[in-house]
Parts: structure tokens; C-alpha cells; sequence
């Protein structure tokens, strides 16, 4: 079995800027370099049959290279928040891949998401971060902006739990029409 998710990998040079807002957050396990990516599509443990199958569904999305520009800083359940993440501006092209690769996946039969598609980068897992700290990192970096950047693929990562957080390998990357 192998657990898996679709995704966008993210350039260095953001990597390494978003790498620079790590602290100020007691408590915050911050993501490395390699945990760092856009999520499409969370797909869940499957079988080998099954990845052959995504492979094949995912080789048949058709897509143009679009830019995708990260903008803001925030946290999901803002009453008990678990992430912070990056943002993104909004953008037709992305939303039109999140929905193509979805599309594909509960053809499958896989079982759809459920949740809003809301494009992120998380730079940070919480457990019970002090509110004033968060609330004024957040205010401090509320109008984050990074120079925008050219996706011109999508790829399928394999997550592998371990202690100290997830690990994410690309299994096979989907070049989008130049």
C-alpha cells in the first residue's frame, strides 16, 4: 500500500524565502525544504493496481503552464489551528487542474475530498500555539507577497509517515502543454 497525493512542487528560491519565516511560534514544528508543495488532490493509501491506474489518469490531463503568484498567511480552524500556511492569488488556471485532476481521481473511484479546494503552501504543523503569538505573527506578515512562478507540471508524491513528520517523494511528474 501506498499513501499518496497530488501536487505542485514549489521553486527553490520560494522554497528558501518561505523558509526564512521560520519562528516567533512556540511550539510550531516548521516544514523542511522537502515538505514544502501545493496539494491538488489528496488521494489516501492505495494498492499498486490502483497506482497504475491514478499514473494513467494523471498522464491524460491536459493543461497549459500557468503562474501562480503565493500571497497571505493564515490558519485553517482558527479556534484550534493545526496549520499555517502560505496562500496563493486566485487563480482560473489552478482551479481548473485542481478540478481536472479531481475529476480524474473519482472516476476512479476513489472518494472525493469533501473539503473546499483552497490552494496553500503549509509552512508550519501547530499544536496549541500561544494566540498572541500567532495572532501577531499573522498580522506581521498578513500581506505577504513572492515573485510569481511558472508551473509548467503536477506530480504524484507518495507521503510516508515517520516521527518526526511526513517525508513526500515525487513517484512520477505530468508535464503541462508549454
Amino acid at each position: 500500500m501506498m499513501r499518496l497525493f497530488v501536487g505542485i512542487a514549489i521553486p527553490e528560491r520560494l522554497a528558501q524565502s518561505l523558509l526564512l519565516l521560520e519562528g516567533g511560534i512556540p511550539g510550531a514544528r516548521w516544514q523542511s525544504r522537502e515538505q514544502l508543495h501545493l496539494t491538488l488532490r489528496f488521494i489516501g493509501e492505495v494498492d499498486g493496481r490502483t497506482v497504475a491506474d491514478i499514473d494513467d489518469a494523471l498522464r491524460a490531463v491536459r493543461e497549459p503552464v500557468f503562474e501562480l503568484e503565493p500571497f497571505g498567511v493564515g490558519v485553517f480552524t482558527p479556534k484550534e489551528p493545526r496549520q499555517l500556511w502560505v496562500g496563493m492569488r486566485s487563480n482560473p488556471a489552478l482551479l481548473h487542474l485542481h478540478r481536472k485532476v479531481d475529476t480524474a481521481m473519482t472516476r476512479l473511484g476513489l472518494r472525493a475530498d469533501g473539503r473546499k479546494f483552497s490552494p496553500h503552501i503549509t509552512v508550519a504543523r501547530l499544536k496549541s500555539p500561544p494566540r498572541d503569538r500567532l495572532v501577531q505573527f499573522l498580522q506581521n506578515h498578513a500581506l505577504l507577497s513572492a515573485q510569481p512562478f511558472a508551473v509548467d507540471r503536477f506530480s504524484l508524491f507518495r507521503s510516508t509517515l515517520t516521527a518526526n513528520g511526513s517525508l513526500y517523494t515525487v513517484e512520477q511528474d505530468y508535464a503541462l502543454d508549454a
